[in-house]
């Protein structure tokens, strides 16, 4: 695992593979060490539980969870991974097994806030001891936006918002909605219903006068999100729509975050791979962490922008950022390492276009151009792990 590479082949695949098997043999192995599947093919599906709260979730009566790390999985230092939770079968299976046999915790955001976003997580931190960001963001639609409330037929039975997506419905949609319902009786015929209630949901459309739907607004979905007013604002409006759907929910992640808070008293410096809009570095501000530097890597320029506008505003740690994952070698993770003195956290999530969508001819699993870089989260991972192991 000590050189670059800019993708993934099957002759490189094998190679960690055969790296993941020494070290398991290494560190005492896990339950799955037979399993050899890399190419999401496995015939075990990961288990989606329901409800989908993780280990814990604030207002949820659990049974105790008690989890033992695997030893090659314990920090320094901490690191966090995030995903969707709905993959083509073996995944996550595969995510794990790289991820030190982790378990992944699987967190459906409809739970924190008025807008469903099931994720998967994997990661080192502790699950005991903690705590929502306050105060609790709303759990209904009317909760979070009341005057949307005027207009709401009484048939459209949502109080809550699917998952927030990368694009919004376009002005056919909302127009063909709206002359539907102009031609139908009140209350409209069961089909009509249907297919209207359908659209909605579909596109997360809400209900802005008699008969008129439309999609929510760029400010919000930050909303929903938890991210500042106007954080995302400078960049164009599409360009923000996507931005935000692909996106960290801000509560949910510092829910997992929240335990660093007394660990770190004096700050923590940050490895964030995959940046996107910096929902990490904004659940730690919101904690109260300071961050006395972060190491951003991300590759959407409007993304960098938008991350770098905020931390100007709210900051006064070092922002280094780097525009490609593939670009960092080893000797430049180990200088980073050094000149920081280690990282307190790595984190990231890296992109699902291949894992998730209707469109399942894309659905390439890891195999995917896009979702293969998976496996530079892993590589740089390790190579931080065994830069910090010899300081």
């Amino acid at each position: 695992m000590d050189r670059c590479f800019d993708s993934f082949g099957e002759r490189e695949k094998a190679r960690l593979m055969e790296e993941r098997k020494k070290k398991r043999k290494r560190y005492g192995g896990g339950s799955h060490g037979n399993r050899s599947s890399l190419d999401g093919s496995d015939d075990e599906q990961m288990h989606l539980p329901n409800p989908m709260v993780g280990f814990n979730l604030p207002g949820y009566r659990r049974p105790s969870v008690m989890r033992m790390l695997p030893q090659q999985a314990i920090g320094p230092p901490f690191f966090y991974y995030e995903n969707v939770a709905r993959t083509p079968r073996g995944v996550w299976e595969t995510i794990s097994r790289f991820l030190y046999d982790i378990e992944p915790e699987f967190v459906d955001s409809m739970h924190l806030s008025a807008a469903a976003r099931k994720r998967g997580y994997i990661h080192n931190l502790p699950i005991e001891n903690r705590s929502p960001l306050l105060p609790l963001p709303p759990k209904t639609i009317f909760e979070a936006f009341p005057h949307y409330k005027k207009w709401w037929p009484s048939w459209d039975p949502r109080r809550q918002l699917n998952c927030l997506q990368t694009t919004v419905a376009s002005a056919k949609t909302t127009e063909r909605i709206q002359c539907l319902l102009a031609r139908s009786s009140n209350p409209p015929p069961p089909s009509v219903q249907k297919y209207v209630i359908d659209e909605c949901r579909k596109w997360n459309l809400v209900w802005v006068g008699k008969n008129k739907v439309a999609p929510l607004e760029p400010n919000e979905v930050e909303y929903l999100l938890g991210f500042p007013r106007d954080h995302t604002r400078g960049v164009g409006k599409t360009e923000r729509y996507k931005s935000l759907g692909n996106s960290f929910h801000v509560d949910t992640v510092a829910y997992h975050l929240s335990v660093l808070r007394d660990m770190f008293p004096n700050g923590v410096s940050v490895l964030s791979l995959f940046t996107g809009i910096g929902g990490g570095e904004v659940a730690l501000h919101r904690l109260g962490i300071h961050m006395r530097a972060v190491v951003s890597v991300e590759i959407g320029e409007a993304n960098r922008r938008i991350l770098r506008g905020w931390w100007d505003q709210t900051q006064t740690g070092t922002l280094i950022e780097v525009a490609d994952v593939k670009s960092l070698t080893p000797d430049i993770i180990a200088s980073y390492v050094g000149r920081f003195g280690g990282f307190d956290l790595v984190i990231g999530g890296s992109p699902c276009n291949n894992l998730a969508g209707s469109n399942r001819h894309h659905r390439d699993g890891l195999e995917g151009e896009q979702s293969s870089l998976f496996y530079h989260y892993f590589r740089i991972l390790d190579v931080v792990k065994s830069a910090m192991a010899r300081m």
